[in-house]
């Protein structure tokens, strides 16, 4: 395990330039994840994936799909904190239970617009964003914008740099994230 050489920082023990963001993400959510006390560590992972997360939120992709790029990403990558943290924010969006299910287990969406987000997210990954044709087709025929698009990469980059901190500082999921606890399903 990694997370020997990784201290969880509190606001008060973290590097300067990381205590406003520290500060701020415990205002927002009510609490100090531990995960934001690891990335502390490196200011500028935590503060460039706190922006690049906000940007994420704020892209042209609706709540949802942003919800599907994002466990889509966590499931591949085997991040636990990833997908219980966006478990919870599903059923806070008020997902359907089957689709947040299919999401956490890798297997068919029952939603085909949802499907076609994460069909297009894997595809990138796999081509390193070099979409074939057909495969932007495919994302664009379900109502989605070369914007939106770009905001997959968007998302994919974003929480590729999440759950690669988190799992080399073997971040674990808080407490209160316990109810959506994950383990991958087993070949």
């Amino acid at each position: 395990m990694s997370r020997q050489y990784f201290p969880t920082h509190t606001v008060e023990s973290a590097p300067a330039a990381a205590r406003a963001a520290m500060e701020s993400t415990h205002r927002h959510l009510g609490y100090l994840p531990g995960a934001v006390g690891l990335m502390a560590e490196s200011p500028e992972l935590l503060t460039g994936f706190l922006d690049l997360s906000a940007r994420f939120e704020r892209s042209s992709l609706d709540p949802l799909a942003r919800e599907v790029v994002v466990m889509t990403i966590a499931t591949r990558n085997i991040c636990h904190l990833c997908v219980a943290m966006h478990t919870a924010k599903l059923s806070k969006l008020g997902a359907d239970p089957a689709v947040i299910e299919a999401l956490r287990a890798g297997t068919p969406l029952p939603d085909p617009r949802l499907a076609a987000v994460r069909a297009f997210t894997l595809h990138l990954l796999t081509t390193s964003g070099a979409a074939t044709p057909e495969a932007l087709d495919g994302f664009l025929a379900h109502g989605f914008t070369p914007r939106n698009a770009l905001d997959v990469v968007l998302g994919i980059g974003t929480y590729t740099l999440s759950t690669f901190a988190n799992r080399l500082t073997d971040a674990q999921p808080d407490a209160n994230l316990a109810e959506f606890a994950w383990e991958p399903a087993t070949a």
